[in-house]
């Protein structure tokens, strides 16, 4: 069997005494597209952030493409990595969030270009050409002069994703990337990712957006109070789901 693209083993995480994460455990295979559900509170966010190491996971560990994200194995015990290190390995691991997050003094086309200057070591302008490639994936190859204010949320979302893909990451992951826009603006953005899936790319995509999940995902994955509570395909977990916190949930978004 292939190495998966993201391996998640027994991940515990409280704050203080709080316990959000409670032992998850998720295998994706490379290509795969994931779609993970839940209330909110149920920990969708924070699993997220654990994968790149933005929260440091209690007990358990990640690991994408075989290799462990912030720690390493010193003898029989996990040891957390330098700082430097983990951002070298968070280069792996495209990120896209609610809120944009765009440095809203760079233009479009410099917001994508950052990451492989500072860490592809690209010369400024073989960035730039870069970046307006990536752009042009996105839809917006003829906004790369404008600055994040003069973009709609869902260019600033689609932006975003270029940036993302800039690194050329093993995964991707998406912290409900729709859940800040307007609906109108929705669709453009979820267009993108549902390109992006058919290409082959490993997406883990928190969401609210039920149908898109549906149409999109290969696996659901429902979370609810630290645990997953159920897994499957689409169809399974949404038209026949076995678990009753599952029926619950979902006769109330559907």
């Amino acid at each position: 069997m292939s190495t998966p693209a993201l391996e998640i083993r027994n991940v515990h995480k409280a704050f203080g005494p709080h316990e959000v994460l409670k032992g998850v455990d998720l295998t994706v295979r490379p290509g795969e597209v994931v779609a993970i559900l839940g209330p909110s509170g149920s920990g969708k966010s924070t699993l997220l952030r654990t994968i790149n190491h933005l929260e440091r996971p209690d007990l358990g560990y990640v690991a994408v493409h075989g290799e462990l994200i912030g720690v390493e194995v010193r003898g029989t015990h996990l040891h957390e990595l330098s700082e430097r290190a983990v951002r070298r390995q968070r280069t792996r691991i495209g990120f896209v969030a609610q809120s944009f997050n765009l440095f809203p003094n760079l233009t479009a086309r410099d917001n994508v270009a950052e990451p492989l200057i500072a860490h592809k070591r690209l010369p400024r302008a073989a960035a730039h050409e870069r970046a307006i490639e990536l752009l042009g994936k996105v839809g917006l190859s003829e906004r790369g002069d404008a600055y994040p204010r003069r973009l709609s949320g869902g260019q600033q979302q689609r932006v975003a994703i270029a940036r993302a893909l800039a690194l050329e990451p093993g995964v991707i992951l998406f912290d409900e990337p729709t859940s800040a826009l307007d609906p109108e603006l929705v669709g453009e953005v979820l267009a993108v990712i549902r390109r992006l899936a058919a290409t082959g790319t490993t997406l883990v995509i928190v969401t609210h957006e039920i149908g898109f999940a549906r149409e999109v995902a290969d696996t659901v994955v429902f979370i609810d109070d630290g645990v997953i509570v159920e897994q499957g395909p689409p169809a399974d977990v949404l038209d026949r789901p076995h678990q009753p916190r599952t029926r619950e949930f979902l006769s109330k978004v559907l």
